[in-house]
Order: C-alpha cells, then sequence, then structure tokens
C-alpha cells in the first residue's frame, strides 16, 4: 500500500489567487474489491443496516443528528479521492483534504477519536495549538459511504498562502466503518453554500470571501483521470480561474437553489434520444462523487441502453471489447450539449491480472423539493472544466484541456 502522497502548495502572482495540486488516490471500491471485501461494505452500508447498528450514536433530541436529515447530503465521495493539503492551528498541523462541492463542513480527524481510521490519519492536537478555541457543540454527518461524529472548534486555517481566521471546524472522533479507514485524506473540506452546513458559522470559502483573503468569490476544478510525469491529476484554483486548463466558450448556468451548488439539467439523451428528464430536472455539480447518478428507474434503463449487466454487488460491467460500440450519453445544460463516449463514461479497473469495465453510471434516490436530483460527478468533470461563481451564484463549464497521452 503506497503511503500518502503529501502535496506542496504554491500561490500564484497574486496572493489572493491560489493554485492547490490535487492528487487523485486509488478508489475505495477497487481497493474494497481487490481485499475481497466490497460485498461485505456495500451490506454494511445500507441503510436499513446503518439505522439499526447506530441509531444508538444519533440522540432524536439532537436535530443535526437525526438520522434521514442528512443521509444523502453527499452520495459516494470515499469514492472519489481528489485530495490537496491544508493546515490548522499555531503551529501549523497539515492535513490531506477532500476539496467537496456536495458538502459545505470542514473536518479532520481528532487525537481523541477512538477508532480504528483516526489512527491511520493524521489527527488535530487541539491542545498544541495556542489559537484553537473551544466550541463546545458535537456534530454528525452522515455521508452515503460513511458517516461520523464529532466536536467543533474555532482555528487558523491556511490553504497554501491563502489564510481563514477563526475558522469553525469539526474534530471528528467517531469514524466507523472501512471507507474512512482506507480513505487517503484526512478530512473533507466542503466548498457548497452555509445551507448545506451541520457545523454552524461560515464555511471556508464564505470566510475566504468575507476577510478578503481571495481576488473574487470564484473557485474552478481542473480535473484528470490520469497523472502525466507524476505531475498532480488535478487543481482547484480559489480567487479565479485558468484560461490554460480550457478552451472555447464558458456556458454560464443559473444555481437554482442555493444549498448544493444545483442547476437545471434540460435534458439526458443517449444516442442523440432524449430518453430522460422530457421536462427538465434538477441536478448537482459535485467534486466528492465520483460517479454520474440519477433516479433509480432512469439509470435502471440507461444501464440497459449503454449493455451494462448488474452484479450480485451492486455494479454495472460492460464488455471491455465493445466500448467503441456503444452509444453516447449527452447531458444539456443551459441548452448547451455535454455529450460523453463509452471511454469517457466507463471506469477501468484491474482485478488481477484482469481488466474490468464498471459503468460510469450509479442509481441513487435524492429527493428534494425540485423533484429528484440527479448528481454531475467526477466522471463530467474531468472532461469539463467547472467554475463555480458565488457572486453570480452561476456555475460555468467550458471543455477541459488534457495533455496527450502516447502509448
Amino acid at each position: 500500500m503506497k503511503s500518502l502522497v503529501l502535496l506542496l502548495l504554491w500561490a500564484w502572482s497574486s496572493s489572493a489567487l491560489l493554485r492547490v495540486p490535487l492528487r487523485r488516490g486509488p478508489s475505495i471500491r477497487s481497493r474494497l474489491r481487490a481485499d475481497g471485501l466490497l460485498e461485505e461494505f456495500l451490506k454494511e452500508h445500507r441503510p436499513d443496516t446503518f439505522k439499526k447498528r447506530y441509531s444508538q450514536c444519533f440522540p432524536p433530541g439532537t436535530p443535526s443528528l437525526r438520522i434521514g436529515q442528512t443521509s444523502e447530503k453527499i452520495y459516494n465521495f470515499m469514492d472519489a479521492q481528489y485530495y490537496g493539503e491544508i493546515s490548522l492551528g499555531t503551529p501549523a498541523q497539515n492535513f490531506s483534504v477532500v476539496f467537496d462541492t456536495g458538502s459545505s463542513d470542514l473536518w479532520v480527524p481528532s487525537s481523541y477519536c477512538v477508532t480504528q481510521a483516526c489512527a491511520l490519519h493524521r489527527r488535530f492536537r487541539a491542545f498544541a495549538s495556542t489559537s484553537f478555541r473551544h466550541d463546545g457543540r458535537i456534530f454528525g454527518i452522515h455521508y452515503g459511504s460513511g458517516h461520523l461524529l464529532g466536536v467543533m472548534g474555532r482555528d487558523i486555517l491556511k490553504v497554501g498562502g491563502l489564510t481563514a481566521l477563526n475558522q469553525e471546524f469539526g474534530e471528528s472522533v467517531y469514524e466507523p466503518g472501512a471507507a474512512f479507514v482506507m480513505a487517503r485524506f484526512d478530512g473533507v473540506l466542503g466548498l457548497g453554500y452555509p445551507a448545506l452546513a451541520e457545523i454552524l458559522g461560515n464555511p471556508v470559502f464564505d470566510n475566504m470571501v468575507a476577510q478578503k483573503a481571495v481576488e473574487k468569490s470564484v473557485f474552478s476544478f481542473y480535473l484528470s483521470r490520469k497523472s502525466i510525469d507524476g505531475t498532480p491529476e488535478g487543481e482547484l484554483l480559489l480567487g479565479g480561474t485558468d484560461e490554460a486548463l480550457y478552451t472555447g466558450p464558458v456556458n454560464w448556468i443559473p444555481v437554482t437553489t442555493k444549498a448544493y451548488w444545483q442547476i437545471k439539467l434540460d435534458s439526458v439523451a443517449v444516442q442523440g434520444v432524449n430518453s430522460f428528464c422530457p421536462h427538465t430536472c434538477q441536478a448537482i455539480v459535485d467534486t466528492g462523487t465520483s460517479l454520474i447518478t440519477g433516479p433509480t428507474n432512469d439509470i435502471l434503463v440507461l444501464q440497459q441502453l449503454i449493455g451494462a449487466t448488474p452484479t450480485n454487488i451492486g455494479e454495472y460491467l460492460i464488455d471491455c471489447a465493445r466500448l467503441s460500440s456503444l452509444p453516447h450519453v449527452t447531458f444539456v445544460l443551459g441548452h448547451v450539449e455535454y455529450t460523453l463516449t463509452a471511454k469517457q463514461y466507463v471506469r477501468k479497473e484491474m482485478l488481477g491480472d484482469r481488466e474490468l469495465c464498471f459503468s460510469g453510471f450509479q442509481a441513487v434516490d435524492i429527493i428534494s423539493p425540485d423533484g429528484p436530483l440527479w448528481i454531475l460527478g467526477d466522471i463530467f468533470l474531468t472532461e469539463y472544466y467547472s467554475i463555480f461563481d458565488r457572486g453570480r451564484n452561476q456555475i460555468g463549464f467550458a471543455d477541459a484541456v488534457h495533455p496527450v497521452t502516447h502509448h
């Protein structure tokens, strides 16, 4: 097992514009599958199993800990391991975090954490920070692939050359399950709207904007599947955009609900036929989700249309030899078509010396006042440069510029 890669962050020409290199570790699913633990893990994380096993950890009188309230906050973020470095406290304590647009909280493991996952990751030592302020409140977050409990505090946060003072964050003291144990990152830094936060107070980017730490209230993501010459697989740019990483015009789409980065999805078409969302629907743009997800009924039909075969562990397999003949899947956003080929929506993983091809689509039912939600995760975002504009409450997409690989 490779050790965690520590990243060096460096500021660009302005102290108010910061590049954060992102690494992509192996997916949780691939590691569980290689160890023969995937089926047990999926069974353990079914909603009914979760409620029975951990109901005693969620006191009914604590609103933030009620089962179901945040159960769909992020789906499967543990499978998408694009992570970078931050520091907390004085002197600085370093942590690797997923920069996640599908949540709004910042948390890292606490030195007081008692579960195995914490023992394998860097833990925050509040007693060692002269700038730490104890909060006293507790919090609980239930992700699609894991949950945690913890206590809250405030301290100085640094992301490269940027500083957020008096930043609220969570120290997790309870991280059960295999997903956190196998994660390459220590914690999560949420980049969603304040309405999505479980931890009261300003999320990180809101703090940076309020304290004028960033040049603009904009951040952008560039994600890539493969490392070229050992360079990071992605980049988060806080405070602006990098025109060298995308080509063509930017298509701007208004945010419809200010919690997730939620936008209108005009339609979803398979090989040019408008198969889903005939009267539009809603989608979340989520860097913390590895796949593209949608309502169960729609995704089951979609899997059939692309020739994916179900397995007994919830995965859908595709014949690797047929990729060139499989249909394209097109998402229409802001009246612009975003088309993925089979090569782009299929995930390839090795099982021993055998290459397996998995569908990049998965069924997840997220009910909202706006109807069922789709999630445009990293399968989509690796193809398109994404710009998150908090000032104008809009998301921009443009074609990402990826290096040409030679085999």
